[in-house]
């Protein structure tokens, strides 16, 4: 039985339900991430005992999923786009930005499917927007696709801000700081193309190359969506 399966105890002595538990989660993660959440440290968050937490969520690992859940209330576009390409482009944008907002759930993403209701609500509007544009099959595969581009640019940035952070060097900072070793070791002839990607190579800000690749990759699954037989 899931979290979602599970009738909710009574809200008493002190008004609670999963609603508060959650947002308190989600508080106590986009202050110090997903090492700064704990049963112990919500119930804190909320004044009641850490134990009584447990009537409404068995494990820590049911609270992320909860959480994940209400961050896909965010994802879901109020108004659904009919294009299947503008569709899962809204999908990836907007998946960036929970993430932007929430850099924790760069943690959660690309495990096993979202069952809560705002996650699967999700789905369906993504797999609908592709609804006999292919075979069942082909559209799985495109939509896989698509989410591992855009979960793994998002996992990318979110690592470089965590650096940034950790060593208070921001890109530039660290480009001019590493730019000695890498000079020499490009003067050794030993990395050519890396040399001219280097030097002619054209810099471009994380959103724009969340935006390039997304672009290539739909373009390569739009080559892949043939219409299935009657």
């Amino acid at each position: 039985m899931t979290v979602w399966d599970r009738t909710e105890p009574p809200p008493r002595p002190v008004p609670l339900d999963r609603e508060q538990i959650v947002a308190a989660a989600i508080a106590l993660a986009d202050e110090g991430g997903l090492e700064a959440v704990s049963l112990r440290k919500v119930a804190a968050r909320l004044d009641v005992g850490p134990m009584r937490l447990y009537r409404y969520i068995s494990t820590k690992q049911e609270l992320f999923d909860l959480m994940v859940d209400e961050v896909h209330a965010e994802i879901l576009p109020e108004d659904q786009p009919g294009d299947w390409r503008e569709a899962l482009r809204v999908l990836a944008h907007r998946t960036r930005q929970a993430a932007l907002r929430h850099e924790w759930l760069a943690d959660l993403l690309g495990g096993r499917p979202a069952l809560g209701p705002h996650g699967l609500a999700v789905t369906e509007a993504t797999l609908a927007t592709l609804d006999g544009l292919a075979d069942v099959d082909t559209v799985m595969r495109a939509v896989e696709t698509v989410s591992a581009y855009f979960i793994g640019a998002i996992r990318r940035e979110t690592a470089n801000l965590r650096a940034e952070r950790a060593t208070g060097l921001t890109k530039r900072d660290w480009q001019r700081a590493s730019g000695p070793h890498v000079t020499r070791m490009l003067a050794t002839g030993r990395f050519p193309a890396l040399a001219k990607a280097v030097h002619d190579g054209t810099d471009v800000d994380a959103e724009t190359s969340f935006t390039t690749g997304l672009d290539w990759v739909l373009d390569a699954v739009a080559a892949k969506l043939t219409p299935p037989s009657a």
